[in-house]
């Protein structure tokens, strides 16, 4: 059975935090094969993983665009949200970040509370839709802090599919963490307990993947190299570290933080203004839904976020953005660009960005 003691840092600082997963070696699956696998049924999304290649320097420079045009809001909302964690009772806070997306804030979250003058320890582990958080790791969490000092952070939510597989594994299997809030930058789906709001902005570790996520691939649960003691899988991606910006990231984004700091307000999401985002979210998932012609809502990726990650690694059809030219959503287009994808202009649409996968005929 794996312990906190076989945790892996990445490219971060060890300090910043510790995955909570098994390093492993498996080969790369084509996106179109993967994205194949998928809808037929043959294949988890989380049994496989697509090679992760650099960006390039268009991308590069639209993410650029995107970090200047966005730091100092991301700053402030770390700051408010740090604020808002900070007035939690206990001896310390232990940060429970969702692998990949939520590391990068996690490490943000955990330096701003500790400069705070809280006590904070952070782990980053693994959630899969359809299979839930890792089990094995939040036990070994759980056999050194209390339950009540556990706080789940993400980076956002998109239609709340992940922050519905963690309400539903905590019911079903760690029972004694359903009261663990989760806490995000931008809560699209109205289903965080802590968030800074609900705006579609570009948070900037959201373009890149692996090379801004402590050099660690998306997670992978695959009997073939992940045993019933284990950890979820990772693959280190060694071959882009010349590329990495992990750690330049978040010692950037600290400066922002910084000069927020003392006058932020804690952040404060109330059940009104989750209940707006939610039915905003709901209502614009089922027209999407008929609009595309498609039953199936995993394959509508409402948001820069989950946008950014379809047009990365899945199949698109179509991208919408509301405007034609924006900071937000230029590395979108970029990317549709790359990929030979058409992009359609919907002024009326309430987020920044939605992706649509694509339908394989013989999937």
């Amino acid at each position: 059975m794996m312990g906190l003691e076989h945790g892996v840092s990445g490219s971060y600082d060890p300090a910043d935090v510790k995955f909570l997963l098994k390093p492993v070696r498996m080969d790369f699956v084509d996106v179109e094969a993967k994205e194949r696998a998928i809808q037929s049924g043959r294949r988890h999304y989380s049994e496989m993983l697509a090679p992760e290649s650099a960006p390039t320097p268009a991308y590069m420079r639209a993410f650029e665009q995107a970090f200047d045009a966005n730091r100092g809001r991301v700053g402030r909302d770390i700051a408010r949200l740090a604020k808002a964690l900070a007035a939690r009772g206990g001896e310390e806070i232990v940060l429970v970040s969702l692998a990949r997306a939520g590391t990068p804030i996690g490490v943000l979250l955990k330096r701003t509370l500790e400069t705070l003058g809280r006590t904070v320890a952070h782990y980053s582990v693994s959630i899969i839709r359809d299979r839930g958080i890792d089990r094995i790791a939040m036990r070994a969490i759980l056999a050194q802090h209390a339950t009540s000092t556990v706080v789940f952070v993400d980076g956002w939510t998109g239609k709340g599919a992940i922050a519905n597989e963690l309400a539903e594994t905590l019911a079903r299997d760690l029972p004694e963490l359903v009261d663990a809030p989760l806490c995000v930058l931008s809560d699209l789906a109205g289903k965080a307990d802590i968030a800074a709001g609900d705006e579609d902005y570009v948070i900037p570790s959201a373009i890149l993947n692996g090379v801004i996520s402590g050099l660690v691939s998306r997670t992978v649960l695959n009997a073939d190299v992940v045993g019933p003691g284990d950890f979820h899988g990772c693959v280190i991606l060694d071959h882009l570290s010349e590329r990495d910006l992990s750690r330049w990231y978040v010692d950037q984004q600290m400066a922002d933080v910084r000069v927020c700091l003392a006058d932020a307000e804690p952040a404060a999401w109330t059940q009104t203004e989750r209940s707006r985002a939610s039915a905003v979210s709901q209502a614009f998932v089922e027209a999407m839904l008929a609009r595309s012609g498609i039953g199936d809502r995993n394959r509508i990726k409402p948001g820069i976020g989950e946008s950014t990650r379809a047009l990365l690694r899945r199949v698109p059809e179509r991208l919408f953005v509301r405007t034609p030219t924006s900071e937000d959503t230029d590395h979108l287009v970029s990317l549709a660009a790359e990929r030979g994808l058409a992009v359609e202009f919907d002024a009326d649409l309430p987020y920044s960005a939605c992706a649509v996968i694509r339908t394989l005929g013989d999937a």
